[in-house]
């Protein structure tokens, strides 16, 4: 059976063939911040569509004062658009009582900050670690959806919650920013190119270390 790769060499196979992500996609820490709300159940292509009709001179101010139901309309591509209009709403007031300075939160610790970004309405963990990786510069995993197919499917014995693999992870993973923010955005590339619902596993660079690509390769041979 194929020996388990450890969390960082996987991240160093997926750095190799893929390069350097650059992530988060959004061209400000207000934009990452809003569209980490707005690609809630949806896909990214939807959450451009609703950035554009925010357009670029929207501001945590400019939406703080706009009426729930027209900014519920500007955001509607990105769907559940009333419910994601009450979470952003809910999330500008707290961010409100940082004068809408990144930099500010940037500076509060970690545990106390993450709290606070789960008491807003709206807010999960998985929004929440978006956030505070990607826009507060506070390194920590994501463990969303993609992990746990690719982790699986790998080999690793998961554990049965989001935080719990979050932790696990982390235990085990360089406490590095740039090598945080780059694992998560190279586990959602390989998970769009080869690691779908239904696998692609003839091609796949992580075949040699995955344990479900492996059993594959051996049904195909005997048929």
């Amino acid at each position: 059976m194929t020996e388990k790769i450890s969390y960082t060499e996987l991240y160093r196979q997926l750095f190799h063939h893929y390069g350097p992500q650059g992530w988060w996609p959004a061209a400000s820490d207000f934009q990452m911040l809003i569209s980490a709300i707005l690609v809630q159940r949806t896909n990214w292509k939807n959450v451009e569509l609703a950035l554009a009709h925010l357009g670029k001179e929207a501001t945590a101010e400019s939406l703080i004062q706009m009426e729930e139901a027209e900014l519920a309309e500007k955001i509607r591509p990105s769907g559940f658009y009333r419910m994601k209009a009450k979470k952003i709403k809910a999330w500008l007031h707290w961010f409100q009582e940082y004068d809408f300075q990144v930099e500010r939160i940037q500076s509060v610790d970690q545990a106390v900050l993450r709290k606070e970004l789960l008491a807003i309405h709206g807010i999960g963990e998985e929004t929440a670690d978006a956030m505070m990786l990607y826009a507060f510069d506070k390194a920590g995993f994501i463990a969303d959806n993609y992990a746990m197919r690719l982790f699986y499917r790998i080999g690793y014995q998961l554990p049965k919650t989001y935080h719990a693999l979050k932790i696990e992870v982390e235990n085990f993973f360089p406490h590095d920013l740039k090598m945080h923010q780059e694992f998560h955005a190279l586990i959602v590339e390989h998970g769009k190119q080869y690691c779908k619902k239904t696998p692609l596993c003839e091609d796949c660079p992580l075949l040699s270390f995955c344990w479900t690509g492996e059993k594959k390769q051996m049904e195909n041979r005997t048929r």
